[in-house]
């Protein structure tokens, strides 16, 4: 028994040689996972930015006064809530392949293509956790701004969204384990990340297995580490609270 053992183990470390160690091919993983981590990073910045500026129109025409509506910000709400619901309501494969063969169908450069994908998709959800960050903070705080002075923009920027940030983080969070997943979504159109070196390899040594297991493992490393990082962050921010 033991002796089978010994042989199916030798057997099996040497498919994870052949696709990890052999002729240096660990170097195409790393160079893969940066890909990855650089993608994820931009299109969270890009996809955040997008979502605070669609939340703070939805949110400023939901709070308007009964009564008194503004045309113009009526006009940006529609845009905003069309583009939530197309993004959030279609597959984010769809819309990888709509910006890669259809609208930069011209394009060779398949990581920012993907980039350009996953941040507009990001910035839907990103929007609606915003939005309801927002909204969960006491009307009489931006009340309180505006009678001080400050414009909405400055009420929201110095007053509210600093607060709304502390119960928008561990969505945030999520959103970008969530992000960082789904990168490898993008080897679908030909971007050269994590997932595209695995299958490349597994193509060269007729052997699949040892570099998908191994890219998953990366995967929940990587998870795992910035779960806990959330979660020591978001300790901090409730001792400060209690101070």
């Amino acid at each position: 028994m033991f002796e089978t053992l010994g042989k199916w183990l030798d057997y099996m470390l040497g498919r994870f040689h052949v696709a990890f160690i052999e002729a240096d091919r660990w170097k195409l993983y790393l160079q893969g996972l940066g890909v990855t981590l650089e993608m994820t990073v931009i299109a969270l910045v890009f996809g955040t930015i997008l979502g605070l500026a669609v939340a703070v129109v939805r949110t400023a025409h939901d709070q308007q006064r009964p009564g008194r509506h503004n045309i113009i910000l009526g006009f940006f709400n529609k845009l905003c809530n069309l583009y939530t619901t197309v993004i959030r309501g279609t597959p984010m494969m769809v819309q990888l392949l709509i910006w890669s063969f259809v609208i930069f169908s011209n394009s060779r450069n398949k990581i920012m293509v993907g980039i350009i994908g996953l941040g507009i998709n990001s910035g839907a959800y990103v929007a609606e956790i915003i939005r309801g960050g927002l909204m969960s903070v006491d009307v009489g705080q931006s009340e309180a701004g505006r009678s001080l002075g400050l414009n909405y923009f400055d009420t929201m920027r110095f007053i509210v969204i600093p607060q709304a940030f502390k119960n928008i983080l561990p969505s945030l969070g999520n959103e970008f384990i969530t992000l960082f997943k789904d990168t490898s979504l993008v080897n679908a159109i030909g971007a050269a990340e994590l997932t595209y070196y695995a299958q490349r390899i597994g193509g060269r040594t007729f052997d699949y297995m040892p570099p998908l297991l191994g890219i998953a493992f990366m995967y929940l490393l990587i998870v795992i580490v910035f779960t806990w990082l959330q979660g020591k962050l978001e300790r901090r921010l409730r001792e400060s609270d209690r101070r």
